[in-house]
This record gives C-alpha cells, sequence and structure tokens, in this order.
C-alpha cells in the first residue's frame, strides 16, 4: 500500500466516523491537561547538565561525592551608604547585624551559613573606601531548593532597603537564577501573546473567512496541550530543562497552523472544482495529507539531531519539539478530517467580503496573478537571478565566519534587575568570583609532601598572572578521609566572559599541569567558567557529527519522497544557504551592532553558544518544511503534465499565497520572542525570523524556480538501480466508491 493511499484512507476514515474522532483527541486533550496539572512541575529544572563526562562534571561529581554534597548557591547581600562607613558607624552596624539575625532566624533549612565583617573581622568584606560591606550567603539544599527559597531571603533584602541612608541589594547563584527564569518565562510568554494574535490575523487574511482561520488554531492548542502533557511523562523518567515547554509552544504553533493551512487550503480548492465534500477531503488525504506527513517526517529528523548533542537542554528541546511535530501530524491527519466533515461547506462561514471575492475568484489552474508573473519572470532570466540572489546569501553567509560563540552572563541582563546592579558592585568593589569561583579539586593524598608542594606552586602561579585575574584562594577545604580537596580561587569579573573563560583556561591548561606535574594526583578544575569551556568543547565537536546526521537522513527522505537525486541536493543546499545567511545576519546585528538598535536589540561581543546548534536543527527542519510543500506540488503537476517549466510555475502561484502566510505566522511567533529582554532570546527569535523569511521569499521564489528551470529534466533524475525505491508518481485521487457517501455527507452546502 503506497503512502498516497495510506494518507487518504485515513482522512476517509477519520471523515466516515467524525465524532468518534473528536471524542477521542478530546480524551487525549483532557489526559493532557491532567498530565500538565499533576506531573509537570515534577517534571522541569532549571538546571543545565552535561549527559557525558568532561572535566567540569568529574569535579563537580567528586565534590559531591567525598566532600561537600550536593552544590549549593552562593548568595551576596551588600549593604552601601553615601554617608556611613562599614568600621565607624553604629547605624551601619545596627543594620547588617539586624539583617544577619533575619537571615539565620529562617532556619537551617533556608541558611545553611552566613558571616558579617562584625562578627570575623575578616577586612576582605569591607570596600576599600570603607562605605561597602557585603554579607556572604550558603543557601542550604540543592540550586533549586536554593530558587525556591530565596524569596524569603529577597523580603529581608527589601525590608532592610528601606532604612534611610542605606541601599541593600542581593545578587548569586539562586537569586540571578530565579530572575532569569522568570525573565526568561515573561519574554516567551510576550512572544506567544503578540505571535497568537497576528497568526489569527494572517490566517484570516489567506482564507477570506474567520470560521477557516480558527480550525488552524485548534489544531496546534491541542498539539501543544498533548505534548506537553506527554513532556510531564517523559519528565518523570529524566528532567527536562523548563525551557522545553516555550520550545513546544513555538513550534506548535508554526507546525500546527501550517499543516492544518494546507489540508484546509487543498479541501476548499477541491470543493471548488466541483468535488463532493466527502471526495474533497480524501482528495486532500491523497495529496496536501501525504505532504504534511512526509513534512513532519522531515521536520522530526532535522530536530532529532539535537539528541545526539550531550547535554540535558538539547535533548529536553529535541523531545519536547518532536512530540509536538507528531501531534501536529496526527491531529491534521485525522482530527482535521474529522472536522471537515462536520463543518463541510461552513469552513467559509462568517466571509470577510473583500477577502473572500479575491479568494473565490482565485483559481490554480487559471494563468496569471503575482506568484506567476514571479515565477516566469525568474525562470526567464535564470541564470542572472540565481548568481545574483544566490551570491548576495552566500556573501551575508561569510559573516558567519566570524561567529563568536560564548555566554552572555549577567552582565548582559537589564539594568533594572537588581542582581545586575548587585552584580556590577561586586565586579567593582570586590569580586563576582566570589559567588562564582574557579575550583580546583584535588584527588590524591592531600597530606603527601608532593600534593602540598603543587598547592604552593600553584598559589604561587596564580598570584603571578600577568592578568591579575585571580583572587586570593580560599582555606583548603579537606574532607575527612584526606584524600580529596578543593581550593576555590576566586575570578575577576563576569564568569561568563571572555576574561574569566581565558583566566580559567590558563589555570587548566597550564598552572596546574605546571604545579602538579609528576605529582600523583588527579586535579580537576570545575566551576562555571570551566562549565563553559566544556560547553564550548562539547559544541565544538558534535557540530558536524549533527551536521552529517541531519543532512544524510534528509537526503535519504527526500531522495525516497521525490524518487530524485537531484532534488534532495538542491533542497539541502537551499537550506544550508538559508541557515548560513541568517548566522551571519546574527553576526552583523549583534556581533557588529548593524540595525541593532533600529530593530531594538543589544549589541554584544558573542553570539549564545546553544544557539548555532539549536539554529540549525530548527531552522534546516522548518525550511525543509517549505520545501516539501512546494516541490510536492512541483512533482504533483510535473506527473500529470511532463513539462518542468510549467509544473514549477504552477507550484509556485499554487503555493505562494499559502507559504507566504505560512511563513509570515511563523516570523510574527518568532519575532515576538526577539522582543524580550534577555539577549540570547533576542538573537533565537531574530535568527529564526530572518531565516523564515528569506527561505518563503528569496529561496522559494527566486533560487527555487530559476535552478529547476536550468535543470530541466534532469531535476527528476533517478539512476536505473534506485528506481525500485517506495513513493512512486503523485497518484490522482480517486473519488469514493458508490454507496460509501451517506445523505448527510453528499451536499455541497452541508
Amino acid at each position: 500500500m503506497s503512502l498516497n493511499v495510506s494518507t487518504q484512507a485515513l482522512a476517509r476514515g477519520s471523515s466516515r466516523h467524525p465524532w468518534k474522532v473528536i471524542v477521542a483527541w478530546v480524551l487525549v486533550f483532557v489526559l493532557g491537561m491532567v498530565l500538565i496539572a499533576n506531573l509537570l512541575g515534577d517534571a522541569l529544572t532549571t538546571e543545565f547538565n552535561f549527559t557525558n563526562n568532561p572535566e567540569s562534571k568529574r569535579g563537580f561529581d567528586l565534590l559531591e561525592e567525598r566532600l561537600r554534597g550536593p552544590r549549593r548557591a552562593n548568595e551576596i547581600i551588600i549593604v552601601q551608604s553615601e554617608s556611613a562607613t562599614v568600621r565607624s558607624d553604629d547605624a551601619f552596624q545596627e543594620l547588617v547585624e539586624g539583617i544577619h539575625g533575619q537571615l539565620m532566624a529562617l532556619g537551617p533549612d533556608v541558611i545553611l551559613s552566613s558571616r558579617t565583617f562584625y562578627q570575623t573581622g575578616d577586612l576582605s568584606l569591607v570596600s576599600e573606601g570603607g562605605s561597602i560591606t557585603i554579607i556572604p550567603i550558603v543557601m542550604a539544599g540543592e540550586l533549586e531548593d536554593a530558587e525556591d527559597n530565596i524569596p524569603l531571603v529577597q523580603e529581608i533584602v527589601d525590608e532592610a532597603d528601606n532604612t534611610d541612608g542605606f541601599d541593600v541589594l542581593i545578587t548569586g547563584n539562586a537569586s540571578i537564577g530565579r530572575e532569569f527564569t522568570e525573565i526568561a518565562e515573561s519574554d516567551l510568554l510576550k512572544g506567544e501573546a503578540f505571535g497568537l494574535p497576528v497568526a489569527l490575523v494572517i490566517l484570516v487574511l489567506v482564507f477570506g473567512t474567520l470560521a477557516s482561520a480558527l480550525i488552524p488554531v485548534v489544531i496546534a492548542i491541542i498539539a501543544i496541550v498533548a505534548a506537553v502533557g506527554a513532556s510531564a511523562l517523559v519528565g518523570q523518567a529524566f528532567p527536562l530543562s523548563f525551557f522545553v515547554v516555550n520550545i513546544i509552544t513555538m513550534i506548535g504553533l508554526a507546525v500546527g497552523i501550517d499543516y492544518s493551512l494546507f489540508i484546509v487550503s487543498r479541501f476548499r480548492e477541491e470543493r471548488a472544482k466541483g468535488l463532493e465534500k466527502m471526495d474533497a477531503i480524501s482528495a486532500a488525504g491523497a495529496t496536501a495529507s501525504r505532504t504534511v506527513l512526509f513534512s513532519g517526517f522531515a521536520v522530526a529528523i532535522s530536530l532529532l539531531g539535537m539528541l545526539i548533542i550531550p547535554t540535558s537542554i538539547f535533548r529536553s528541546i529535541a523531545v519536547g519539539a518532536v512530540l509536538v511535530v507528531v501531534f501536529a501530524v496526527l491531529a491534521s491527519l485525522t482530527l482535521l478530517p474529522a472536522i471537515l466533515s462536520l463543518m463541510g461547506d461552513k469552513v467559509n462561514a462568517l466571509r470577510i467580503p473583500l477577502i473572500q471575492k479575491a479568494h473565490t475568484r482565485f483559481d490554480e489552474e487559471r494563468r496569471g496573478g503575482f506568484w506567476d508573473w514571479v515565477a516566469k519572470r525568474v525562470m526567464n532570466r535564470a541564470p542572472i537571478y540565481l548568481v545574483v540572489i544566490g551570491g548576495l546569501m552566500v556573501a551575508v553567509s561569510l559573516f558567519s565566519l566570524e561567529l563568536e560563540s560564548g555566554f552572555a552572563g549577567v552582565s548582559t541582563m537589564p539594568d533594572r534587575l537588581q542582581t545586575k546592579q548587585g552584580f556590577l558592585i561586586l565586579e567593582r568593589e570586590f569580586s563576582f568570583g566570589l559567588v562564582t569561583p574557579a575550583e580546583v579539586v584535588i584527588d590524591g593524598d592531600i597530606g603527601s609532601e608532593a600534593v602540598q608542594k603543587g598547592l604552593d606552586d600553584l598559589r604561587a602561579l596564580l598570584a603571578s598572572d600577568p592578568a591579575s585575574a585571580f583572587g586570593p584562594p580560599a582555606p583548603l577545604d579537606v574532607n575527612l578521609a584526606g584524600d580529596l580537596a578543593l581550593l576555590s580561587v576566586p575570578v575577576a569579573g563576569d564568569p561568563d566572559a571572555d576574561e574569566a573563560i581565558q583566566a580559567v583556561k590558563r589555570l587548566r591548561d597550564d598552572y596546574v599541569p605546571r604545579a602538579f606535574d609528576g605529582v600523583d594526583a588527579e586535579v580537576l578544575v570545575t566551576g562555571l567558567s570551566a562549565f563553559d569551556i566544556d560547553f564550548f568543547q562539547m559544541a565544538a565537536d558534535y557540530t558536524p557529527i549533527v551536521f552529517a546526521v541531519v543532512l544524510g537522513f534528509s537526503f535519504v527522505l527526500l531522495t525516497i519522497v521525490f524518487r530524485s537525486l537531484v532534488v534532495p541536493v538542491k533542497a539541502i543546499f537551499m537550506n544550508l544557504l538559508s541557515v548560513g545567511t541568517a548566522y551571519g545576519l546574527v553576526v552583523l546585528v549583534f556581533q557588529k551592532g548593524i540595525g541593532n538598535e533600529l530593530l531594538g536589540l543589544q549589541q554584544v561581543d558573542i553570539v549564545e553558544a546553544w544557539i548555532p546548534l539549536f539554529l540549525f536543527t530548527i531552522l534546516f527542519g522548518l525550511s525543509m518544511d517549505y520545501h516539501v510543500f512546494l516541490l510536492s506540488r512541483i512533482r504533483e503537476r510535473y506527473d500529470q503534465t511532463g513539462d518542468n517549466t510549467e509544473a514549477v510555475a504552477f507550484g509556485i502561484r499554487s503555493t505562494g499565497r499559502l507559504i507566504t502566510g505560512a511563513a509570515l505566522i511563523m516570523v510574527a511567533v518568532f519575532s515576538g520572542f526577539a522582543a524580550g529582554d534577555l539577549v540570547g532570546l533576542q538573537q533565537m527569535g531574530f535568527g529564526l525570523a530572518v531565516a523564515v523569511l528569506l527561505d518563503a521569499t528569496l529561496v522559494r521564489s527566486i533560487l527555487v524556480p530559476s535552478s529547476m528551470k536550468l535543470l530541466g529534466k534532469f531535476n527528476w533524475y533517478l539512476p536505473s538501480a534506485l528506481q525500485w525505491l517506495p513513493g512512486g508518481k503523485t497518484e490522482v485521487p480517486q473519488p469514493e466508491p458508490a454507496g460509501l457517501t451517506t445523505p448527510s455527507e453528499g451536499r455541497p452546502d452541508d
């Protein structure tokens, strides 16, 4: 049985038993809501972990197992005054000791330890000018416990901040993490709130009726709820990043609306040709549904590339994104035909007069119109358009070679945040490395002469660092067995900034090997900056693997779908060109600051390290989405006529309005995310939006027709050795056999 017959049979079966299908999907929706309500909270985590075993993870695991237990969150409360000084003003001492007393009253389940200058006499807790003091805190429990408890500490800080003549701030692991999460969620909600209304407006413009426009939104929402519910279930086995919910929503809106948009449009097209309702559903199932199925495969293959990357966040994104694509495909292939069966021509209800009139006049069989004009004009001068537009995109893509990856860190967070203000004070007056030091883990006989000499040599090397990047190390922390020790080394500046990264690289690659050369001990460097270094190396190692797997499987799938070796190669090359152009534009706007202020975006020196791989997998899948839709229509026409040029023009004019509308919906959704405060989300949203826009305009309307015109019948070349491949030519949809249409299903106006 061919895949055509399978999707056609699925559409027929669903349309004959619409209520059974709808009830089944209602149950899926309700189950998804139940799973979300009961399991989602335990399924999500804010932690970002490796799933392999780099040096930073090995060091952290040793500390957790044999020295300090779970990772603790360090917080620092900053008390400053413009008029009072720490060592001579009683009001200063009274305020600090009051804060400390309230902190310790929270109990050991919240605060593990805290100290002040007035308790210890430690001058490192006082600024050089004497007007600022800090109160270091170690929060109880793991990092997520600390983020849950930090509001209790924040209340104490806010109350103290109301004291006349004093400013009181807090910054640290838990407070920064909590504010980052809150801003990320706020930014993503803004994106969703912006994208959905715009998507509905575009759907109304595409369809010309409110009823038709609402159907894709319903399908997308059902797919999103089902996927989030399934993710909550998966998250019981291994925690997923909190980011997965927003990725599901973003991808679900994009593909859920797209898939149903194409099927509903094909149903209306077949009805306009005079087919009965059930025959029109069947015809849409044989053509548009088949394309949706293959498109879903193409998107899922690309997204699954992220499963290869050994980090929790990439694997979480892959799980959520693939789940929502699967549910969107299933709903489009089953629920949508059932809805169309019940609504019939009522999908054209609530018409928008002028727009609907234009749609009524549109006939993809009739030549003429904007998209037909574009296709023919481009094909008449195919070499010129291919060289000029292709060359321009290649030129922009070359800027991707200047891409500098890193992590933006707290220094790029909004200035209004208390944690950002506290960070700037620590960086200027003390060292933010007090919160996030480099951690040197020594696994060996700590009391031995060789290890002690190694530690002395290391301290001397740190003190002589040419950039003066390291503060005085903390006292050595040794476990009871005497076989594991921790040397905490403050590092100046933002731990995610390049200066700190380079300092820890010197520590790891130069100072530690020199100090412990020949010593019988394993010495590892962990901490936040070390984590960043390992992430950069992991991304460099896995990028070619992900590219090879995604491109390889996509080539095989497209070869089967279109029974051609040329079409897959060309499609993959053009999709890579879209991705490369997006990379180049991200570099130009964010790193070089060209047009960033006009667009309301930050200028930073780096692109978030997770962005390139994330953009590649998402963009390649979504770009392939449009290619499959367009090329399927071209192949369908070519099978009927054998005329390559006319088939390309037909494909462009018949899908132009739909693909443009679908692309604008994605651009609207992604642009909403780019409007947030966090630079990482800005880069993600901007990169996704420009790539989809370029792919749906320059690639689809210029590069595809010009290249297919030049290649002619060679587009469809398949060597005789591969003629056994399944797929075959697109079959002409067959009407239902007589006697299968019930009286209530047979009239056009049902």
